[in-house]
């Protein structure tokens, strides 16, 4: 390979860091005087075009240049295609339940201030949690993805790199909180976009393709996993970003509805060129010989960096900026999303910033060891989206004003339902319970030849639609009941006050008198009084 020499790479690396650290440090300056609510979030104040750069930023990390390319030497074009569109295609969900969720709860600025004020305190809390640990589970596969791409490229120990990273996100982003990550979110996304036009460029010439190899590789035709992947991947990617606060946040900084679906439209549209074409990584790699699927020492999750072994050094010089941008960009936006969750959801902002700051630079020491041993990135990937897909149908049904009935306790049982129902089908379709305990975990990841993980990717949200409406039929009974037994009304399905007592300027789940107002200044604040029971 091209390979830089360690004191080029070294050079490249760090550099890079320095950049990002020193750029970070001086819009930290900048925003010194910023309120406590700036630091966490930025309601309502980003157009467009910086908005599509954010959301570029926050969808990709340096782990799709092992998953995507991976999944084309298993499943071919259909594969590339699929995976590609069904991880862009979700982003627009933000432009479409962005405006409802901002008028629903218009001072929120993530997607659990919203359950909250539906759902209640409990529901919040534990939508909270799956939350906090699907973004630690994220930042884990991100500097397990960095540690293995710098190993890969330069022949070196990733871990110091790891440890830059963490440390050069953790300063600029304890300066500048939510606002820094979007600055330089702006930066890492444009010059993502230029370099992976670079290197496309770069591939397209320097790289021979042996047609006898496409016919013979079998990557053109479609696959039984293909197909599956159809439902699988739309599921878990779709629901996987209700968890991702990164996203919302963003979402609520839009200053229009209009700015909003503009940005979230471009950014998907580049997201989905960009990972079609990291993920043809792999068919030019197999179709160039540079990784051949027949050889056991050779693994798919890598055959981007067998296709780089073919290209001149300078390429890889750009990759590693790239791979830097890439991961920084991702990295801080987690940071910073984990910083503002916490202090809006566990301690409602109440708490000096700077203890929950401290709390995350805590949490990062476990996810840089968890990253060194982190076997599989999409296996991390994959915990997480069963989650959200057993959660998400059940949380999103009190967004329709149909379900005003719907209740927290069926958002919480119908959520541990689904991943029980995951067990459940797993002891059947495996006849052992162990076998049922580790599909939750999908230790196979998708790639198994059987239909383990479709079945479990049915089972999560469909059991936990079942468990839900169970759920609903206990807690109707018990009050039906005990309005029985103590002589009041059976008031389970009366039409709750927020949906005829509508205020101007307050959120629409506040009744009238759940509203006070301030003369002085014109603010509208509400009593939350979401109903979990």
């Amino acid at each position: 390979m091209g390979q830089p020499s360690t004191q080029a790479s070294n050079a490249i690396i760090y550099l890079s860091y320095g950049a990002f650290l020193v750029f970070g440090c001086y819009i930290a300056f900048r925003l010194r005087h910023q309120s406590k609510g700036e630091y966490l979030s930025g309601n309502r104040t980003q157009t467009a075009f910086p908005l599509a750069l954010n959301f570029i930023a926050s969808a990709l990390g340096s782990g799709i240049l092992f998953s995507y390319p991976q999944l084309a030497t298993i499943t071919g074009v259909q594969g590339v295609v699929i995976y590609a569109i069904t991880s862009a295609a979700p982003l627009m969900i933000f432009a479409y339940l962005g405006p409802i969720i901002r008028k629903k709860c218009p001072e929120g600025f993530v997607l659990t201030e919203w359950t909250r004020q539906r759902y209640g305190i409990v529901a919040a809390l534990y939508l909270s949690f799956l939350t906090l640990v699907t973004m630690f589970l994220y930042m884990v596969a991100e500097l397990s993805a960095l540690q293995q791409i710098m190993n890969a490229l330069t022949g070196m120990d990733g871990l110091p790199m790891v440890i830059v990273e963490c440390a050069v996100t953790t300063i600029y982003t304890s300066l500048g909180g939510f606002k820094i990550s979007f600055i330089t979110d702006n930066i890492q996304g444009a010059m993502v976009v230029a370099l992976i036009i670079i290197a496309t460029i770069t591939v397209g010439v320097e790289t021979k393709i042996d047609k006898t190899l496409i016919n013979s590789s079998g990557l053109t035709k479609p696959t039984l996993l293909g197909w599956q992947l159809l439902y699988i991947l739309p599921v878990a990617v779709l629901t996987n970003d209700f968890f991702l606060s990164n996203f919302w946040i963003r979402t609520f900084t839009s200053k229009t509805d209009k700015d909003l679906r503009i940005g979230v439209s471009i950014a998907a549209v580049v997201t989905l060129i960009i990972l079609t074409l990291v993920g043809a990584t792999g068919l030019i790699a197999t179709w160039s010989g540079a990784f051949d699927p027949n050889n056991p020492d050779q693994d798919g999750s890598v055959a981007f960096f067998y296709l780089l072994e073919q290209l001149p050094a300078w390429t890889v010089g750009i990759v590693l900026v790239m791979v830097v941008s890439l991961s920084t960009a991702a990295f801080d936006s987690f940071q910073s999303a984990m910083v503002s969750t916490a202090s809006n959801d566990l301690f409602r902002n109440k708490l000096n910033i700077w203890w929950v700051r401290g709390g995350v630079v805590l949490i990062i020491f476990p996810v840089v060891v968890l990253a060194l041993k982190a076997p599989s990135i999409l296996q991390i990937y994959l915990i997480s989206d069963l989650v959200s897909a057993s959660t998400i149908p059940v949380l999103v049904l009190g967004l329709s004003d149909r379900f005003y009935w719907w209740r927290g306790f069926e958002v919480v049982v119908g959520g541990l339902g689904g991943i029980f129902t995951v067990f459940i089908f797993g002891t059947i379709y495996f006849g052992s319970a162990l076998q049922g305990a580790r599909l939750i975990l999908l230790e196979q990841g998708l790639y198994g030849n059987d239909w383990s993980a479709f079945g479990a990717f049915v089972a999560a949200p469909i059991g936990g639609l079942l468990w839900g409406f169970g759920a609903l039929a206990v807690r109707l009974a018990y009050q039906f009941f005990n309005a029985k037994i103590s002589g009041h009304r059976f008031d389970a399905f009366d039409r709750p006050a927020y949906l005829d007592n509508q205020v101007e300027g307050a959120p629409e789940y506040a009744a009238s008198d759940e509203i006070h107002s301030d003369p002085q200044n014109g603010l509208v604040t509400v009593d939350h009084k979401g109903k979990f029971f």
